[in-house]
């Protein structure tokens, strides 16, 4: 395993940093909170301008012939700046799932769609409750799809939505037009601005189903893996930025005649945060490193997913002990990363998931 950036790599991840600074010097979400859309089309327009929602994906396909780790680095600049956006759903919960299991007629389709910047989102089926979620049923020469699918982030912006259902008791996902289904927006402390999907009768076609019967149930669950995976990125850039404007703080403030970043107590919190974003930083790259060379990586993808959630928690608190009371108010930006924390800790699983998921596969009794 080889973590260290290649040439092209640190562009990326200059550019974006970049253009997302120059778009959004604060955190981006103070502008969306509150917004319908939850994203803003015109800094959208210009990722997609810049080729953002194909870099994962084939030249062939509208794509510009990078990989998951390429794009997981804008993830974590999308997260250090705050910015909220459709690229996560649309690329790694929609694209890659296609991008690894789809049929060639549907990753053509489907990839170029995603490359061009029509947005799309995924609705996967609920890690912790099995018996829920929806449930598709054949009919003909297609699939009927009922049910509800709970919080699926920018679904209002959705052109399509790829739903995973339950089809004789196995996962499979669905292509389904967002104008077949109803939604219900919900307020939620995140900024995905998500949505209850809801699934009345909705037929689709066979070639809706993505991926062929026998890896069917792979390109499902292949919704929360890249998802989650994606999600430990975004937490890495979040919480690396709680650390910068932490030590900036620690550094400015002054007590008793001196910068606190001077106190034992201050330094050591500092310290605990820095531990925290470096382990986050490289468990989540270990698992998106594996995803990348197309290797199994569900445990992997657990031990992120559980680990960066409770870290990014943690450096927010110990954040919030550094800035003391101006770290809680509506003016300044920490609070915002903690309302993401919250958000982030649940997408796609939360930390006892995905410690139960690790506990299976170590055959504890």
């Amino acid at each position: 395993m080889n973590l260290s950036r290649t040439e092209d790599q640190e562009l990326i991840a200059d550019t974006a940093r970049e253009l997302l600074e120059a778009r959004a010097p604060t955190a981006g979400a103070r502008a969306m909170d509150g917004d319908p859309a939850g994203h803003s089309p015109a800094l959208w327009k210009e990722m997609v301008e810049l080729g953002w929602p194909g870099l994962a994906f084939p030249e062939e396909h509208g794509g510009v012939g990078g990989d998951f780790l390429d794009v997981s680095l804008l993830f974590e600049q999308l997260g250090y700046a705050q910015v909220p956006s459709p690229l996560l759903a649309s690329v790694a919960c929609c694209g890659m799932p296609v991008a690894r299991f789809g049929t060639s007629g549907q990753r053509e389709r489907w990839l170029s769609a995603i490359s061009e910047g029509r947005i799309m989102t995924a609705a996967p089926l609920p890690w912790d409750r099995p018996g829920d979620g929806p449930v598709a049923s054949r009919d003909g020469d297609g699939y009927v799809l009922n049910g509800t699918a709970t919080f699926v982030p920018f679904a209002a912006s959705a052109e399509h939505i790829l739903v995973a259902a339950r089809l004789d008791g196995e996962p499979r996902a669905f292509w389904v037009d967002a104008s077949s289904v109803t939604l219900n927006p919900l307020g939620t402390v995140g900024w995905d601005r998500p949505c209850h999907v809801e699934l009345a009768d909705v037929r689709v076609p066979a070639e809706a189903a993505l991926g062929e019967d026998a890896s069917g149930a792979d390109a499902a669950r292949a919704i929360s893996l890249f998802g989650a995976a994606a999600t430990c990125a975004e937490m890495v850039g979040a919480a690396q930025r709680v650390l910068d404007m932490t030590v900036a703080y620690a550094t400015e403030r002054e007590q008793f005649g001196k910068p606190i970043g001077s106190f034992q107590a201050v330094q050591h919190h500092c310290a605990d945060m820095s531990i925290d974003v470096l382990g986050s930083r490289f468990i989540a790259y270990e698992a998106i490193w594996l995803l990348s060379a197309d290797r199994e990586a569900a445990q992997e993808v657990s031990m992120a997913k559980a680990w960066v959630s409770e870290a990014y928690e943690r450096v927010c608190a110990l954040g919030h002990q550094v800035h003391g009371a101006i770290g809680f108010t509506e003016e300044h930006d920490l609070h915002l990363f903690s309302r993401h924390a919250m958000a982030a800790a649940l997408a796609h699983g939360d930390g006892d998931l995905h410690y139960d998921t690790l506990a299976t596969r170590l055959d504890l009794p």
